[in-house]
């Protein structure tokens, strides 16, 4: 596969066609959906699930980006979700291949160890197993970015990730390990590899995304919330994750631009304890409305800063199997809290 860098995009020097109140425009995201609407699709999902004992769940998962997708909106335009229910099935059923095949190989070595003690073989497989799933979250991360960015488009342009799982997987395993034994302290500095090696690799059409920070000026601010974190009943990890979320997206480029964000430490624990209760108290039937919540949240708080040509860019597309998103949704493994965006 050809390996595109930043900034070699084809058309993407041309800020003299640009003019003034472009360089100097604020670009926003809209959301125009309602927990409303989204409930009917919601109920339906359900029964629906329930009476496919669970196949339908693939193709409501769909629905719901498609209505996601289709109520944001950037410069006037919407965005859409091309993914389709059978793919997630059919990269669903890889994933389990896989997994099932981790636990074939595993009991095998087990049997043939010849350890027969019921403690002798939960401390084997405590020690064999945990390696070989965590070996599978990588390939799930980048698996299922690719898949969702090349099944999403905004104006008919897709986008597309460039990057190769091998290379994140070297990454991830270090990072993963040094998180553990410093007891998450390094965990700042692996996120912001890890949204590095993503974004780096994240294309609209023919233009580049791209993220600078390093995440070491996230280690002070984790280690307050890391101290704090018991006499504060873990409100301190709320304004930690807002700090985390404007250092995140003021280090994120796209093309000649810049992104902001504005969450604060107290709107966001008014997100999420709005949330918790609406849960709580309708017994989980109002998903709908937090995920509408959520994503209106973040769409008012995030924006994009300077210089952007939007006439230049061409279609580029990527085509990209389900197997990674498969995968993520047989480990949880979601995008979202990577804060890497809705998709």
């Amino acid at each position: 596969m050809e390996q595109n860098t930043p900034g070699s995009g084809r058309n993407m020097a041309a800020p003299a066609a640009q003019t003034d109140s472009q360089r100097g425009h604020v670009w926003k995201l809209r959301f125009h959906g309602t927990g409303g609407s989204l409930f009917g699709i919601h109920i339906v999902n359900m029964l629906l699930t329930a009476l496919t004992l669970g196949i339908y769940y693939f193709w409501g998962k769909v629905k719901v980006r498609n209505y996601v997708f289709s109520q944001s909106e950037f410069e006037g335009d919407r965005f859409a979700y091309h993914g389709t229910g059978k793919e997630l099935l059919i990269g669903w059923l890889k994933g389990m291949v896989i997994l099932a095949a981790i636990y074939g190989v595993s009991f095998t070595l087990l049997y043939l160890s010849g350890e027969r003690s019921v403690w002798g073989q939960l401390l084997f497989l405590l020690f064999l197993l945990p390696p070989l799933l965590f070996g599978l979250v990588p390939i799930a991360i980048a698996g299922a970015w690719r898949y969702r960015l090349s099944r999403s488009s905004w104006r008919n342009i897709r986008f597309s990730f460039r990057g190769h799982t091998r290379e994140f997987m070297k990454l991830y395993a270090p990072g993963l390990l040094l998180t553990m034994v410093t007891l998450g302290f390094y965990g700042p500095i692996f996120s912001c590899k890890i949204r590095k090696f993503l974004l780096d690799r994240t294309w609209f059409g023919n233009a580049p995304f791209s993220f600078d920070g390093d995440g070491k000026e996230l280690v002070g601010p984790y280690a307050v919330a890391f101290f704090l974190g018991l006499p504060t009943l873990g409100l301190s990890w709320f304004w930690y994750a807002a700090r985390q979320h404007r250092y995140l997206w003021s280090h994120t480029r796209f093309g000649g631009a810049d992104f902001g964000c504005s969450i604060t430490g107290g709107s966001l624990f008014w997100l999420e304890f709005v949330n918790g209760i609406l849960l709580v108290v309708t017994l989980g039937f109002a998903q709908p409305w937090v995920l509408v919540r959520t994503v209106r949240f973040m769409f008012e708080r995030i924006s994009l800063h300077g210089s952007l040509d939007l006439a230049v860019i061409e279609q580029e597309a990527r085509e990209a199997g389900a197997t990674g998103e498969g995968i993520a949704d047989l480990l949880d493994t979601e995008l979202l809290d990577m804060d890497l965006g809705i998709l």
